[in-house]
């Protein structure tokens, strides 16, 4: 039995959790299915938090709700640089 005076640390679950990488791209895929400019719903998305810019086709809009969109604009920041330095 543990102390009632200690906190209890709990180790994250990473089985199984997609990366920003794998979420962008699912939701780019299910954008263009519906028939949305991926980039444009994307944008709008991390300028402005709105998860409506996201279809809930597929799931992408749950998915890409479980990052933060600094995560997401992380990712693609360093996809842009990798493709365009990294030569």
């Amino acid at each position: 039995m543990s102390n009632l005076f200690e906190t209890t640390k709990l180790q994250p679950v990473s089985g199984g959790r997609s990366t920003a990488k794998d979420i962008l791209h699912h939701v780019y895929r299910a954008l263009q299915a519906k028939g949305y400019d991926p980039i444009t719903q994307i944008t709008g998305f991390i300028l402005t938090g709105d998860p409506t810019y996201i279809t809930s086709y597929d799931n992408a809009r749950s998915m890409i709700c479980r990052l933060e969109r600094d995560e997401l604009l992380e990712e693609l920041v360093h996809f842009y640089m990798t493709e365009k330095f990294d030569r």
